[in-house]
């Protein structure tokens, strides 16, 4: 079932607890100091620069140290990057920033960049931990495991059984970015994806504390943090409580549609008159949801699955949006019976203005040039 779930993620080729060093807790300022030079809910950063060419990350060298920022605070200990259009830039500076230790949970990592950088920092002394998927994506992640491993970083692959879809990055306990992208390089120039960069203080211990087990191999209930959304145990409740609460509107991107539940809520959304809105990649396999779906009278729009075309790999919920009831979920769960019932997945709920009206008017503008649905 998993691996049927998670078929598309596949087609962007061309988705004893470790105790034996205490971790530093650092304050808040830590947290704020590693996002300085973000630019706070921006929907448009500096554009990407141009990606490595090789696919071998041996001969990749880490990026530059960058210089220390104006100091800036994200409003509510949130800010959010928005992809492509922002670059991968602001993560790679947020590992090569770090001073103590960096973890990183990943379905798909196939960046020479990053994992130069991963190295550069163990080799500097910081405590770089790694988890990578292995029960869809072992043989395509089996190049930067090796890698990592031959220089130092403490790489493991996900507990056995489970797709580890789940894609953060946490730096020097402070800062947690929650991202619907996975870390591969030829993914980044034209595909709809977001990062929450995270610094509020019991989101960022519900996410370490959830690393640490699953770095061991021990089970684990994910805490739930401040507005934390995990899978399998609060995701599917969560995104329901968004639609469901939804008075207004409801803009949604996804790269599946193939939870009855969730189609059925989306469609009770618009019976009760909500405007539904739905931006995603074509793909045949909806067709009987979509179907369904403008039955009921949801507004679908697609983009072609070419390469000349933007490809919709954001999982984002944005509920009235300008509103006072206003809310969104950001992460990386598709909506799929194993995305929501069996992977390890992370997202994050907010009503957070800032990010709501960056995230607001991404799919506003990418429902407005996809084109209506039709069978």
């Amino acid at each position: 079932m998993a691996a049927q779930a998670e078929i598309h993620e596949w087609r962007r080729m061309g988705g004893e607890l470790f105790t034996a060093m205490p971790r530093t807790v650092l304050t808040v300022l830590a947290g704020v100091a590693l996002v300085l030079g973000l630019s706070s809910c921006k929907v448009t950063m500096a554009q990407p620069g141009a990606q490595p060419a090789s696919s071998q990350p041996a001969v990749q060298p880490a990026s530059p140290q960058p210089a220390p920022p104006a100091p800036s605070a994200p409003a509510a200990g949130l800010s959010v990057l928005t992809e492509p259009q922002a670059g991968i830039g602001p993560i790679y500076r947020l590992i090569t920033g770090a001073r103590h230790s960096v973890d990183m949970t990943m379905y798909e990592l196939r960046d020479p960049t990053a994992e130069a950088d991963l190295a550069a920092d163990a080799a500097r002394g910081v405590d770089v931990r790694v988890i990578l998927d292995r029960n869809l994506e072992q043989s395509r992640n089996t190049a930067a495991y090796d890698y990592l491993a031959a220089r130092h970083v403490h790489v493991v692959w996900a507990p056995d059984g489970t797709t580890y879809h789940q894609k953060t990055l946490t730096v020097d306990g402070a800062t947690s970015v929650i991202m619907t992208l996975n870390m591969v390089a030829e993914d980044y120039p034209d595909t709809r994806d977001f990062a929450v960069v995270d610094t509020d203080r019991a989101d960022v211990a519900a996410i370490v504390a959830t690393f640490d087990a699953d770095f061991s191999g021990h089970a684990v209930r994910p805490p739930d943090g401040a507005d934390l959304v995990w899978s399998p145990t609060n995701a599917e409740a969560s995104v329901l409580a968004v639609i469901q609460g939804a008075r207004h509107s409801l803009a949604v991107e996804n790269e599946e549609m193939d939870d009855s539940a969730i189609t059925s809520a989306l469609a009770a959304a618009a019976r009760r008159g909500v405007s539904v809105t739905i931006t995603m990649t074509t793909d045949p396999e909806w067709d009987e949801a979509f179907s369904e779906l403008t039955r009921d009278g949801v507004h679908i729009r697609l983009y072609p699955d070419s390469s000349r075309a933007l490809y919709i790999h954001a999982k984002a919920i944005v509920a009235d949006a300008g509103l006072p009831g206003r809310r969104a979920l950001i992460g990386s769960q598709n909506f799929s019976v194993a995305s929501l019932d069996y992977n390890r997945e992370l997202g994050i709920r907010t009503t957070s203005p800032a990010v709501i009206a960056a995230v607001s008017a991404v799919l506003t503008r990418d429902y407005a040039q996809a084109t209506p649905y039709s069978r």
